[in-house]
């Protein structure tokens, strides 16, 4: 087996990581502290070739396979210490943009890609509902057919991006079934609600969406109709669970470095306190757990560029990342002692945001009944 990845993709990885740097990490507490979206960072970011990574460059992307995207948003993370920026910007991928490049008509690509590509559109999907969050396929959206329009409404919850998101993929149910629909969120009738108030990843927006008789074209279907929970809906949880999870490895890295950087300037008795075995054996176990981590999303991944079976590997990397971020995360404070229940340092932040990977996209107990579902079969 070989592990290696190409000049050109290490060369990505530096690329971003010092771009992330430079960008990202100043000010990254304070947009946490304040829960402020910079979209001048993220124009930063777009002209850089960010926002369109995975989307072909025939609709002004950069054409970047699913390792280059993993690559690039680990990268992102761990020079940018800002989990919200990533939460918003694996959004934006692989359920605002990926869908439309994958499932939209040729008329919807052009209008939608090359803006979603050079920063102009922000993109967002919204299908988890007040009483539809692991059990997908509960929503009670719906959209009526109306001559060459369809009628949507309902509520969603939990959607990242909604209030700064310019196009949204909405999941409602026809006559037929579920159905993905491409709305411009100008559209009278897609009304953003609250925005919700987050434990981590603050400088991401999340907000309720309201549908209220918003009227949408046949044209902006995405897909079959009918068949969007199976071969959309399950397919953005599919590149979360293997590109957009390469962004909590990235932060783990980060967490461990800083954490590393402390434990070796920090005296106490005498001698830094990563002389002492206590501390040096959290540290081994915090770097155990990255590899471990990092492996199985980019063997998921590898998995899923080259176009073979990987739910379950891709179900194992999500749950694995998901819990042993935040136990790293916990370890970092424990190390930093008093300092690390401060705001004043990443560690604290650092478990904030660790949290939401064992919750968003399919929580942990989720990706265990699949994974018990397909051993068990």
């Amino acid at each position: 087996m070989d592990f290696s990845i190409t000049p050109e993709q290490q060369a990505l990885y530096d690329s971003m990581k010092r771009l992330a740097a430079d960008v990202l990490a100043p000010g990254a507490a304070e947009r946490d502290k304040s829960g402020t979206w910079d979209r001048a960072i993220w124009q930063k970011l777009a002209d850089n070739g960010v926002a369109g990574m995975p989307i072909p460059e025939e609709y002004g992307g950069s054409g970047g396979s699913v390792i280059d995207c993993c690559l690039a948003n680990e990268a992102l993370a761990e020079g940018g210490h800002d989990g919200g920026f990533g939460l918003s910007l694996g959004a934006h991928w692989v359920i605002g943009a990926v869908p439309i490049w994958l499932h939209g008509s040729e008329e919807l690509k052009r209008r939608w890609l090359p803006g979603l590509c050079d920063g102009t559109y922000m993109g967002a999907w919204a299908s988890t509902e007040p009483e539809a969050g692991s059990d997908a396929g509960s929503f009670r959206t719906t959209a009526t057919r109306d001559g060459d329009d369809y009628v949507l409404n309902g509520t969603k919850i939990f959607i990242t991006n909604g209030p700064i998101a310019d196009v949204c993929n909405v999941l409602a149910r026809t006559d037929k079934g579920p159905t993905a629909f491409c709305v411009d969120t100008t559209t009278p009738g897609f009304v953003v609600g609250r925005e919700l108030d987050k434990m981590g990843c603050r400088s991401s927006p999340t907000a309720e969406i309201h549908l209220q008789d918003c009227r949408v074209p046949v044209s902006s279907i995405l897909g079959v109709e009918g068949e969007a929970l199976w071969s959309i809906a399950f397919e953005c949880f599919d590149w979360e669970r293997t590109v957009m999870i390469a962004g909590a490895v990235g932060g783990m890295r980060a967490t461990i470095d800083d954490t590393i950087r402390y434990a070796k300037q920090r005296e106490q008795f005498g001698k830094p306190i990563a002389h002492f075995q206590a501390v040096a054996h959290k540290i081994a176990q915090m770097e155990m757990n990255y590899h471990a981590c990092r492996n199985a999303v980019y063997k998921a991944a590898w998995l899923k560029q080259e176009g073979r079976e990987h739910q379950l590997e891709a179900s194992m990397a999500k749950a694995m990342t998901g819990e042993l971020s935040v136990q790293n995360a916990l370890e970092a404070i424990q190390i930093h002692g008093g300092y690390g229940y401060l705001r004043d340092f990443p560690a604290e932040r650092a478990l904030r945001d660790a949290k939401l990977g064992s919750i968003g996209g399919g929580t942990t107990e989720i990706q265990k009944m699949i994974i018990s579902r397909i051993v068990l079969a």
